[in-house]
């Protein structure tokens, strides 16, 4: 069994990684280690008060408790707060039960005083050596209650280290790019207050030693990230005890939520783990348990074609059934018409909200060019954008009160848009029957969803309880939309974007299969996103462009080469290529298709850094270890001497031996001596090996 309960506490283990807490004698439920899995039971740390004879630090304050409640002699972050309608704003909490279901363990307390009952569930992900927790909280009592804090999780990591925080942060154009911090006295916050995931923080964190730091490859690590797809807080915590804790859940900013008697609420998960085998380990467990998540976690990615950067809102079926036939002819897959196919959709300042066939455009609606594109052996794919909506359109004519606002303020628009409220039923149930309608009407086969811009007047004059609801009501009234969408039509393949990776999280890869993370596509800035991205998320959820931003300077080659890191498209006006780059982008998408199921199905290695050398690579190795590609890239020539790197390889068999064209070395061999990376400026280069028999 992967969960021990025993008279110290619990013990969760994975493959190789152990996780134990347990109730002390003062009643608190301690956290006891959480690092490498141990040979027995009573290897583990016990659950003890720590001492204490001075009154500015006591026990409860030293306690490195499981799940904090604000209140009593604790001066650090609390996990939760919680006010009563009688004015009590603290929480004691006494130990009630545990079972056992499989693979969770749900533990609870209750607050005698309030009837708030909290419960900590765990879930044990053994092969990815991961730990998942979230929240429930229930009020037993007769009272009303508010919550005010609710994080998923606390995470602790070992006593009296100092921590290095590797994050994500960036913005539009920059997203993932990665932070590294060394911790000292006080709180580190990274939030978002968008209403969305955002492009400026990510709810990712790793940590490792300041004094020692780890590498790709070596090196212990704690690392996790949060299931959730709005505002979130993210809190690392070093106190003046040399004790050092990771709080993420949703951002208690502006939040509030009512909790009358016999109500429930449950946060989002937060997923965590350890390694000591460095970043690039931490990195696959997450890959590993992310595709897990995902709607169709085997199903082959396809190339696609996206018309925006052709035709903006040009949008004709003339237009598009042009681009369509010199897309079939290179090998594309998937053809997805952007922004301005609906109803009243001539610029950006018209039609959202109105989801249905512009009848101008296409005054025999979709079908002619839907049968177009299927006709000539690919898929048909749309972009919408459901949660916006323009003043100019039937929608905001019709329910002006269904925008985010507050009474006699004026309703800023960004993009010239205001934000639908999906915390309302009324607005979740119209946007399920137009979109059902849409999807039922039409072979539709992917759906990119967008999200452009950032939530202002955050209002619901008319709702019956606390406004501050809204910033979780709308994540589930999104969820629920979304959700009911693909349990009707589970064939579909969703895309999540939000101005590019404005909303990408696991909380929306549980509904969609890929992410659009990045609006750049300039290929030398999208090698250092990509990087940033992959700490989290596997490749094949990573949907990257070849387009035409940077023709001038980067080849066709090299443009192509950084996009097939993830899930191939290609965006540029390919009606003004020539024959030749056509012909060219034919064979890469043809070699594309002969590596993809390596690049989203194997094992990423991170071999060098976009970030800090001019010559970067990246390797993929397929899980059974038979194959393996690496894609090497240089971003431009020092002016003074420099030898081509030799980069070593991870992830072969030893004992193996692999061929990468004429060359034939042992794994062993591939792993010790390395690849030489001979490239020039703005150049790149796909090297496959294959494992001889």
């Amino acid at each position: 069994m992967p969960i021990y309960e025993g008279a110290h506490g619990w013990i969760l283990e994975t493959a190789n990684v152990a996780y134990a807490f347990g109730l002390n004698e003062a009643g608190h439920l301690a956290h006891r280690y959480w690092g490498k899995k141990l040979p027995r039971v009573e290897d583990y740390p016990l659950a003890l008060v720590p001492e204490s004879e001075i009154s500015f630090v006591n026990p409860p304050h030293l306690t490195r408790e499981e799940y904090p409640p604000y209140g009593g002699l604790r001066y650090s972050e609390p996990a939760f707060k919680v006010s009563s309608e009688q004015g009590t704003r603290d929480s004691v909490l006494s130990f009630v039960d545990s079972d056992l279901n499989g693979h969770i363990l749900n533990v609870r307390f209750q607050d005698r005083l309030t009837g708030l009952q909290v419960t900590l569930h765990y879930r044990v992900h053994e092969q990815a050596d991961l730990i998942e927790r979230w929240v429930t909280f229930e009020n037993t009592g007769n009272q009303t209650l508010t919550l005010e804090r609710v994080l998923s999780a606390f995470w602790h990591l070992p006593e009296g280290e100092t921590y290095r925080l590797t994050h994500l942060s960036g913005q539009w154009l920059d997203e993932f790019r990665i932070q590294r911090d060394t911790l000292t006295e006080g709180t580190k916050v990274l939030e978002s207050r968008t209403l969305t995931t955002s492009h400026q923080h990510h709810p990712f964190f790793a940590a490792d030693s300041a004094a020692q730091p780890s590498s790709e490859t070596h090196g212990e690590v704690w690392f996790g990230l949060l299931c959730w797809s709005g505002n979130f807080k993210l809190l690392a915590e070093r106190t003046n005890a040399h004790q050092t804790r990771i709080g993420l859940g949703i951002n208690d900013w502006d939040f509030a939520w009512t909790l009358r008697p016999g109500e429930h609420f449950e946060t989002p998960a937060s997923v965590a783990g350890y390694t000591d085998q460095g970043f690039g380990a931490a990195s696959r467990n997450l890959h590993a348990y992310v595709r897990t998540q995902l709607p169709h976690p085997d199903q082959t990615r396809k190339v696609l074609y996206n018309s925006w950067e052709a035709t903006a809102f040009d949008v004709t079926v003339e237009g598009q059934s042009q681009l369509a036939e010199v897309a079939a002819q290179m090998g594309i897959e998937l053809f997805v018409m952007d922004d301005g196919w609906f109803h009243g959709r001539t610029y950006d300042r018209s039609g959202l909200g109105d989801w249905w066939p512009d009848e101008v455009k296409f005054p025999d609606g979709l079908e002619p060019l839907i049968e177009k594109v299927k006709g000539l052996g690919m898929d048909f794919g749309l972009w919408v954008e459901p949660e916006m909506v323009n003043p100019d359109s039937d929608l905001y004519r019709a329910h002006p009160d269904w925008v985010y606002h507050f009474k006699s303020r004026k309703r800023n628009e960004a993009r010239n848009q205001l934000i639908l409220n999906l915390g309302r039923e009324d607005v979740q149930n119209h946007l399920i029957h137009l979109l059902d309608d849409l999807l039922a009407k039409h072979e539709i086969s992917f759906i990119k969803w967008d999200f452009n811009r950032y939530v202002s007047e955050p209002g619901w004059p008319d709702f019956a309880g606390d406004a501050r609801e809204l910033w979780v009501r709308h994540v589930q009234g999104l969820y629920r939309v979304w959700g009911t969408l693909r349990e009707r039509h589970p064939e579909v393949i969703w895309q999540t974007c939000s101005g590019g990776g404005g909303r990408v999280d696991v909380g929306m890869l549980r509904m969609a299969d890929q992410a659009w993370i990045s609006d750049c596509t300039d290929p030398a800035a999208r090698l250092q996103i990509q990087e940033g991205y992959s700490l989290a998320y596997p490749a094949n959820t990573m949907e990257a462009w070849a387009t035409d931003w940077g023709k001038d300077r980067f080849s066709l080659k090299f443009r192509f080469h950084v996009a097939m890191c993830g899930v191939l498209g290609i965006g540029g006006h390919i009606l003004h290529w020539s024959d030749a780059e056509r012909e060219e982008a034919a064979e890469l998408i043809g070699q594309y298709k002969q590596i993809r199921h390596i690049l989203h199905g194997g094992d990423q290695y991170r071999l060098r850094s976009p970030a800090d050398h001019a010559v970067s690579a990246v390797q993929y190795v397929s899980k059974d270890q038979q194959e393996s590609v690496v894609l090497g890239f240089r971003t431009h020539i020092s002016r003074y001497y420099q030898p081509d790197p030799v980069v070593k390889l991870q992830g072969l068999d030893p004992e193996a031996l692999y061929a990468a064209g004429e060359e034939v070395r042992s794994g062993t061999a591939w792993m010790q001596r390395g690849l030489e990376i001979k490239l020039g400026e703005f150049q790149s280069q796909i090297w496959r090996l294959k494992r001889l028999e």
